[in-house]
């Protein structure tokens, strides 16, 4: 195992400034036409307040500029922070918003200097759609990590489009640089890739960072849609994996998804008996929770990757656990877009996917309450062919 392990080569430097060709058409669209470059509405649900739910909504979406990338979505994933935006519980947001940052569609146009897509491809979106491109983050491919602060896919100022508010995916259309987007391998189920470009990139960061690989044992504390995928990569990458939970009945549902060990966290013993035996623990719980017992289950240069964001505060960590065998406490936020890539690819490789309920739109309300409850098996996935129609006038 090799901590530490560079990420490829970004995608997401900044590129030369070069003019178009004459007589390029500002656009191109599937039927080879130059369309005018108009700005499109888009239908969409969205949270007009923090007590609202979700309504139906009409966002604008600008016209495709000469990097961007306009894309019929198809497919949106609900993630539990979605839930926290819209009901702003982190904090006041900018109403109306529209949530989403899983996307996964078709291109529809192009702007005049993008050649690395075309009409008709399967692409994604995740959690990012700009960062500054300038700072040692950015340059080295890890644009999560920006700087100057990346342009988060929904509820955030965009600095090159003078500073709207982002509108994310629960919408038929997008537009985005073609810098953030994302090529989705075709043998992949379109519904079931999404949560990748969320759940599925950041339990991958920190299993390639602590380069996992067989003979390696990872631990997955908490089995929901970030632990379920945990569990899916680490098979992949050939580890052997372990699951932490707290509830007896996640034990067959672990195996199922293909644990080769399962511990009930609240029995002593069986901790007890996990002592040293694991190489990288993958922490995907939200709530406060006590690490010290997870840390004596680390060997010696194991690390304990914190992902979930607890709600409050947590109990101490005891520094003689991490001192005593140079254990490592280390966080980690989803993934720049090489690694993304990367990420998609190899899912598409392996076949690894996450396991998605679709809902339309009128079950989005209905859907969050649920997620809340963690009555889900493991990730929602709204279809966005049940969004309508736009009305004539954008609503934001």
């Amino acid at each position: 195992m090799t901590p530490g392990r560079p990420v490829p080569p970004p995608l997401a430097k900044p590129l030369p400034g070069t003019p178009p060709l004459p007589g390029t058409p500002p656009l191109r669209d599937a039927s080879q036409t130059a369309p005018p470059a108009l700005p499109r509405l888009a239908a969409a649900y969205g949270a007009k307040a923090s007590d609202s739910g979700l309504v139906p909504l009409t966002v604008a979406r600008r016209a495709p500029k000469d990097d961007d990338v306009e894309i019929a979505i198809e497919f949106c994933g609900l993630c539990h922070s979605d839930v926290h935006a819209t009901r702003g519980e982190w904090g006041s947001q900018k109403y109306p918003l529209v949530p989403g940052h899983e996307i996964v569609g078709r291109v529809s146009r192009v702007g005049a200097a993008v050649d690395d897509f075309a009409p008709g491809d399967l692409v994604g979106v995740g959690c990012l759609v700009d960062s500054c491109r300038e700072c040692e983050s950015c340059l080295d491919g890890l644009e999560q990590y920006c700087e100057n602060g990346m342009t988060g896919t929904y509820g955030a100022p965009d600095a090159r489009n003078g500073d709207a508010i982002t509108q994310g995916g629960y919408a038929t259309s997008v537009v985005v640089d073609r810098r953030y987007v994302l090529r989705v391998p075709e043998n992949l189920d379109p519904a079931a890739v999404a949560p990748l470009l969320c759940a599925g990139i950041t339990t991958y960061s920190p299993l390639r960072h602590f380069d996992v690989e067989p003979g390696d044992v990872v631990g997955v504390v908490g089995l929901g849609g970030l632990g379920h995928m945990a569990v899916k990569l680490a098979k992949a990458m050939g580890a052997e994996v372990v699951v932490f939970t707290t509830s007896a009945s996640k034990v067959a549902a672990a195996r199922e998804l293909g644990a080769d060990g399962v511990v009930l966290s609240r029995d002593e013993a069986a901790m007890a008996a996990a002592g040293r035996s694991i190489d990288v623990i993958i922490d995907t719980v939200a709530a406060p929770h006590d690490l010290n017992p997870y840390f004596r289950t680390l060997r010696r240069d194991g690390a304990l990757f914190q992902l979930g964001l607890p709600s409050g505060v947590m109990p101490p960590v005891n520094p003689g656990a991490l001192i005593r065998r140079r254990i490592a406490y280390a966080g980690s936020l989803i993934g720049g877009i090489a690694e993304t890539q990367e990420m998609l690819d190899f899912c598409a490789e392996h076949n690894v996917v996450s396991d998605v309920e679709v809902v339309g739109a009128d079950q989005l309300n209905e859907a969050y309450d649920r997620m809340v409850a963690g009555d889900v098996k493991y990730r929602f996935v709204l279809d966005t062919s049940t969004l309508g129609t736009p009305s004539e006038k954008a609503d934001a």
